[in-house]
């Protein structure tokens, strides 16, 4: 079943239509703000110079802000894979929420159904892979934790809407905090690499490593943020890839 989609248009896109072919991508958000009214009148507002092309409110009513034909402006600078600026190839969907510098509640019920039946929706309508099927965290890790450690990526890969690992959860988590050598280290953050998450350079190496790997944690290991590495997080990456 479809979801009931409401227009509410924001002047916040660029005006090339763009083909439906270049949509590659769909990036959750969470607005990070505490006031819903005040979210989509941001995302509205031609001065603020942020959109997105849906708006999922706290009782899972959906706005449709910008057509989904249209680069929304809601990624910034982004990288996944060999992508970089992924405004152009993807579609962005806003999700109500106060968000980490605030009190990040968990998301209601209704707001999950409809993102669910949302991303089926636009999965379908634009063939998009469930590998690309995103957060702003993971295109963009050095400015972004949303739509963070709370939203319920598992339970979309279930509805086969995203992706996730099939290892074994009790088995899995007796490799938590088990240290990696050198080795192991290394086939990690490469894994990281070809799962998407951009390259590190060698400034501030290990800063950027520690943000990379906060930001594969809260999609795929939501319960332990800490930035380091270990073996649950390497089984995980490695099943991932054969997915």
């Amino acid at each position: 079943m479809w979801p009931k989609i409401s227009l509410n248009y924001s002047p916040n896109f660029n005006p090339g239509k763009r083909s439906k072919k270049n949509i590659k991508f769909i990036i959750l958000h969470y607005t990070g703000m505490n006031n819903q009214l005040s979210a989509i009148n941001r995302l509205c507002n031609i001065k603020s110079k942020v959109s997105a092309h849906y708006f999922i409110k706290k009782n899972g009513f959906v706005l449709n802000l910008v057509p989904p034909l249209y680069e929304a402006w809601h990624a910034g600078k982004s990288s996944w894979k060999n992508f970089k600026s992924l405004n152009r190839y993807s579609i962005g969907v806003e999700i109500q929420n106060s968000g980490h510098n605030n009190k990040y509640e968990n998301f209601s019920r209704k707001q999950i159904i409809s993102t669910k039946k949302l991303l089926e929706y636009l999965i379908k309508k634009y063939t998009v892979n469930l590998k690309n099927v995103l957060g702003h965290s993971d295109i963009s890790p050095d400015r972004k934790k949303d739509p963070g450690e709370k939203f319920p990526w598992k339970e979309l890969a279930k509805s086969k809407l995203s992706l996730w690992h099939n290892l074994d959860e009790k088995k899995l988590k007796k490799k938590r905090l088990v240290k990696l050598n050198l080795f192991e280290e290394s086939n990690f953050v490469k894994n990281l690499n070809k799962i998407g998450y951009h390259k590190i350079s060698k400034k501030n190496l290990n800063s950027q490593k520690r943000i990379l790997i906060k930001a594969f944690q809260r999609r795929f290991r939501q319960d332990l943020i800490n930035g380091i590495s270990d073996q649950e997080c390497l089984e995980i990456s490695k099943n991932l890839l054969k997915s």
